[in-house]
């Protein structure tokens, strides 16, 4: 009893070394990553993929899908699929595997002026999330973690003949500066648990259905530094440039529930497994407390390039306010067939919109508007052998649909996607009940078209690292 005590101390010790000091390393990447995107003036930046490396594979399903290998965090009821094993005689857990899920993402951006051969590149590399799964009893799970929700790098100049609203004719050239930085960041601690609704066991067939509800519980939170910086120039006059920056940050609550329905049929005499999963999830509207610090001033820049400050012309500190996050919802299916012993396939639907045009940000409104995407993807797995190809799962998706981005036009969405699920073996013989994943997602999403004033193409490579191991291992004596 004290060695098993032991053990499991040593296990949570572990478990909780390992992720302040993932976390740690992943804030440091996205600390130093370098992005520049335009279109993250607007709202609360540019979103951060919402979903898994396992799912982005598959083109961002999630609704209808649940994994014991990964962690699902945007249908908190697919926690319920958490592996355990309970004992014979009891309800009791006998076994549980817990999974350590942690993603990094590497972009190359390629900015695009229609019909012109102005284009600029940026990449970046920055943390994608860490979560934890435990399950806690059969058909009842627990994850926490943390993730980013969006993302403000941008950098603009701007040159422009300023002219007189009135008569049209010229004043002065201008140099206009935009730059911008921030983001949002969303910690859960989430559960789920299932109920049975039908369980027949005879010697032809099985079936069994499930439903499942689950809830996120978090705290969003996030920054965001905005600065305009103006210079007037003239050859026979000086003037002082002016700087407009706001630096503002906001945080609460935040909700999302989520409920799935699987069936799941086992014909023991053809051997084949077929399944069925439906899911919905979202979040209401919430608004978030906030506060900003506005400066208004003229400046000139110094021998090393710094601002030195001429006149305050404004100045207004811890200015109360609320940002409104939009209502959002998310709803889809996942179909899996497979041979007992041999290989498997899986497809999925989802469709997901968000209520962009409650968004406020103290207050005021932005060139955003609601959004829908539409994802599909499929994911194969081979029939085992010695070979390790046999052991990858293959996926492929798709998306389409419609970015809340709204400045000139529509932003239309179109994305595709690869991804390889790579298993790793133990290392040692004390790790044979561990199953580790090297899940890998590539992508290429385009955003926007010739109708926009500018238009964008991603390429984006995910390496997820999904570690489970088996707990609460209890002992058997003859």
């Amino acid at each position: 009893m004290r060695l098993a005590k032991s053990t499991m101390r040593e296990r949570v010790g572990f478990c909780f070394r390992t992720s302040c000091l993932v976390f740690s390393f992943f804030i440091t990447i996205t600390a130093i990553a370098q992005d520049n995107s335009p279109y993250s003036r607007y709202g609360l930046g540019d979103l951060v993929q919402s979903s898994n490396v396992t799912a982005r594979g598959m083109g961002g399903i999630s609704a209808g899908y649940a994994d014991y290998t990964s962690v699902n965090w945007n249908n908190p009821a697919s926690y319920s699929s958490f592996l355990a094993q309970k004992e014979a005689k009891s309800s009791k857990l006998q076994s549980g595997r817990v999974v350590f899920d942690a993603a990094i993402s590497a972009s190359n951006r390629t900015l695009i002026a229609p019909n012109t051969p102005n284009r600029f590149t940026a990449s970046d590399l920055i943390f994608s999330y860490l979560q934890v799964g435990i399950p806690l009893r059969r058909n009842w799970g627990l994850s926490f973690g943390i993730r980013p929700v969006s993302r403000i790098s941008y950098l603009i100049d701007e040159k422009e003949l300023l002219k007189d609203p009135i008569t049209n004719e010229p004043i002065e050239n201008a140099i206009t500066e935009y730059k911008g930085t921030g983001g949002s960041y969303l910690p859960t601690i989430g559960t789920g648990f299932g109920f049975d609704l039908l369980d027949r066991d005879n010697t032809e067939r099985k079936k069994t259905s499930t439903v499942s509800f689950g809830l996120n519980f978090g705290y969003l939170f996030g920054s965001r530094e905005s600065t305009t910086l103006r210079n007037l120039y003239n050859d026979s006059a000086l003037y002082a440039a002016s700087d407009h920056t706001t630096n503002s940050s906001y945080g609460d609550i935040f909700l999302s529930p989520g409920i799935q329905y699987n069936f799941f049929k086992v014909n023991k005499t053809k051997k084949v497994t077929t399944g069925i999963r439906f899911g919905i999830a979202g979040n209401w509207k919430q608004n978030l407390a906030g506060t900003k610090d506005s400066l208004r001033q003229t400046y000139i820049k110094g021998n090393s390039g710094e601002i030195i400050q001429i006149d305050s012309v404004y100045q207004e500190s811890d200015i109360k306010g609320t940002v409104i996050y939009p209502s959002s919802f998310r709803a889809g299916f996942t179909y899996q067939h497979g041979k007992i012993e041999g290989s498997t396939w899986m497809i999925g639907i989802d469709y997901s919109q968000t209520k962009w045009s409650e968004y406020r940000y103290f207050g005021a409104k932005d060139a955003v508007k609601d959004s829908w995407i539409v994802q599909a993807g499929a994911q194969f797995s081979p029939r085992p052998k010695t070979n390790y190809f046999s052991r990858v799962a293959y996926r492929v998706g798709v998306s389409t649909g419609s970015d809340y981005v709204n400045v000139d036009d529509k932003l239309p969405l179109v994305g595709f996607t690869y991804g390889m699920a790579l298993p790793i073996g133990g290392f040692n013989r004390l790790s044979m009940y561990q199953y580790s994943v090297i899940n890998v997602a590539i992508e290429y999403n385009k955003r926007g078209n010739n109708d926009n004033l500018l238009k964008e193409n991603i390429v984006r490579i995910s390496l997820g690292f999904s570690l489970s191991d088996l707990w609460f291992i209890k002992k058997k004596y003859d």
